[in-house]
């Protein structure tokens, strides 16, 4: 069967408010047809909409990446909108719970989706009016703290980004095809690489001056990129990422999506326990909802040295991991980061 194709965020938005203004007008409920520039043209499903008082309405419906590891699939995208007196603009969009803000305090609002705004509500938008529109993903900031964006300077929720409308999933094996043909060009003309886990640990590649023919980017398959870097006879790799991903490596978990497998927290109470950890606090740490609290928790306390061992443990799982399935040595190093990028331990040989 193949991948199904989906929207990006701005898409949904972008109904919602369409839905919102056409209930203005005393239009039915139903789906509402939208515009997506160079992509032709797609009807959206409106799951609510609601007229407020006689000048606004809210209208809500539903995140669909088709297939792909996206976590807004599913999630709820409200759109207020409000008809004024007009101003110098047909509409003017904020940024609602949720949706992120720059480090300015502006909406992370961008290009692509201002100009999808544009061409969908400005027919809509009586001429003697202006729409004030506000996005509102309910969920966006509890979403965000799984996401780099706070290393992107977008705080507080999830950004309305993308270059088109539509979500074109690659198939997995696509995915993994199109990293390992990278890995397998620079392997052929250097022995020690560097495998980026994520924006951060791009970020402090980047830092270090480390050569951009010398860095790999994972994605969430670095088990089978450790493989084939045993296999191509690269002799020493260094692993830079997220502390909240890389350190499922040292659970033995080499595929570190949220959707195939956790554990990040009973693995590092795990460390702790061997490290001497107090039981409360490794009680404590069992129940916190992200491995950015985990690790405040430990720091907090004295005890960030658990991450230095989890970089040990990294190294030993990842050496065995392309032994038993490449019957190959390789040295591996571990530099893990927090979500801005910041060196949060390193392995002796990650020095």
């Amino acid at each position: 069967m193949s991948a199904r194709s989906g929207y990006t965020l701005p898409v949904f938005a972008v109904a919602a408010a369409m839905a919102a203004l056409r209930c203005l007008s005393g239009h039915a409920e139903g789906p509402v047809r939208l515009d997506l520039l160079a992509d032709g043209a797609t009807d959206i499903p409106i799951g609510q909409c609601a007229r407020l008082d006689e000048d606004s309405a809210l209208a809500v419906t539903t995140s669909d990446p088709g297939d792909n590891l996206d976590l807004t699939d599913g999630t709820p995208v409200w759109a207020w909108v409000r008809l004024v007196p007009r101003q110098d603009q047909a509409i003017v969009v904020e940024a609602g719970e949720g949706v992120g803000k720059t480090a300015s305090g502006e909406g992370a609002v961008y290009r692509f989706a201002r100009r999808l705004f544009e061409a969908n509500l400005i027919p809509l938008v009586p001429a003697d009016r202006t729409a004030l529109v506000r996005v509102i993903l309910p969920e966006g900031r509890v979403l965000a703290r799984r996401t780099s964006n706070a290393a992107f300077g977008i705080l507080e929720g999830l950004a309305l980004l993308g270059t088109s409308g539509i979500a074109h999933p690659l198939s997995a094996p696509e995915k993994l095809e199109s990293l390992r043909a990278d890995l397998q060009s620079k392997a052929a003309h250097a022995h020690r690489l560097v495998f980026c886990i994520g924006a951060s640990g791009q970020q402090v590649a980047d830092r270090l001056g480390l050569l951009p023919e010398h860095t790999v980017r994972t994605a969430n398959w670095i088990g089978p990129l450790l493989v084939e870097a045993g296999l191509l006879g690269v002799r020493e790799l260094l692993l830079i990422g997220y502390h909240g991903k890389l350190v499922k490596l040292a659970g033995g978990i080499f595929h570190t999506h949220s959707a195939i497998a956790d554990g990040k927290r009973e693995i590092l109470v795990a460390l702790g326990l061997k490290a001497g950890v107090p039981a409360h606090l490794l009680v404590k740490l069992l129940d916190l909802p992200t491995a950015d609290d985990a690790h405040r928790l430990l720091r907090e306390h004295g005890w960030e040295q658990v991450f230095e061992r989890a970089c040990r443990r990294i190294d030993e799982q990842s050496m065995a991991y392309i032994q038993r399935h490449a019957d190959r040595n390789v040295i591996v190093h571990t530099i893990l980061t927090d979500r801005l990028g910041q060196v949060i331990a390193r392995s002796q040989t990650g020095e």
